[in-house]
């Protein structure tokens, strides 16, 4: 198996993502503000802000979780619309893994490993079963195939989201402040399975709090504030030399 994506890009130009003049209320608040944003192919970005900027809102645009009112997001050649093939399609290609793990609780870490490619990818079981274990060796608990998620700890857990996520053999993962739901003991495990992933190529946008994960492993390092993109750059620029008087404040309350 490869270490990145199986399926072949539709855009010759290498581009994964492309976002243009987003916008998105919710009622009457304006939740995201003319977002543009480009993400290359294997590029991995973070996006980094107060609470309630956006951040959660604009990831969860990128895979229909939510819808945008006004602008264009292009996810590997498909434009998200209405059309529910289209929909369906990006969201084969998109993993994501989110701060509560959504196991269900009364299938084994295999079953709920197994799930999504037997019934959404049509794969045959003992296929489905050979990759479960694999993408579970990856995160580093093939030992716990068998038991059920209450068993495990809350970073066995999201290593098991990350590996249920991998299993439907995405292009790009998306990952919505996977840490800040575990105790201090258990981030560094599962960000050690995310560094792991970043350096095979998978192509990552990542909402996190977590600023060593970002120096470490990030392309590009993205500051949203009032739902807008306030600030972007390359991580030793953005965290050594913030331009935006915001990112300032943000970073010298974080760092």
């Amino acid at each position: 198996m490869s270490d990145v994506s199986n399926s072949e890009s539709n855009g010759g130009d290498g581009l994964m993502i492309e976002i243009t003049g987003l916008n998105k209320w919710f009622g009457p608040f304006h939740v995201l503000r003319d977002i543009n944003l480009k993400v290359g192919r294997q590029e991995k970005i973070v996006i980094c802000g107060p609470s309630g900027s956006g951040k959660s809102t604009l990831i969860r645009c990128i895979n229909r979780l939510e819808d945008h009112q006004e602008g264009k997001i292009v996810v590997d050649g498909t434009e998200l619309t209405h059309d529910l093939k289209n929909i369906d399609a990006i969201r084969r290609e998109v993993g994501m893994v989110f701060q509560q793990f959504n196991l269900f609780p009364h299938l084994t870490v295999l079953e709920n490993l197994t799930l999504g490619p037997i019934w959404v990818r049509k794969t045959p079981k003992k296929e489905a079963e050979e990759w479960a274990r694999e993408y579970l060796e990856r995160v580093k608990i093939p030992e716990q195939a068998d038991k059920y998620p209450g068993q495990l700890s809350g970073g066995q857990q999201q290593r098991v989201a990350i590996a249920r996520s991998l299993c439907m053999r995405p292009n790009i993962m998306l990952f919505d402040e996977p840490t800040s739901a575990l105790d201090p003991e258990m981030i560094k495990e599962v960000l050690d399975v995310m560094v792991d992933l970043a350096e095979s190529g998978m192509t990552m946008i990542v909402v996190t709090h977590e600023m060593g994960f970002a120096s470490q492993v990030a392309d590009r390092v993205i500051f949203m504030d009032a739902g807008q993109i306030v600030e972007e750059n390359v991580p030793d620029e953005f965290f050594n030399n913030p331009q935006s008087d915001r990112t300032k404040l943000f970073l010298s309350q974080i760092l």
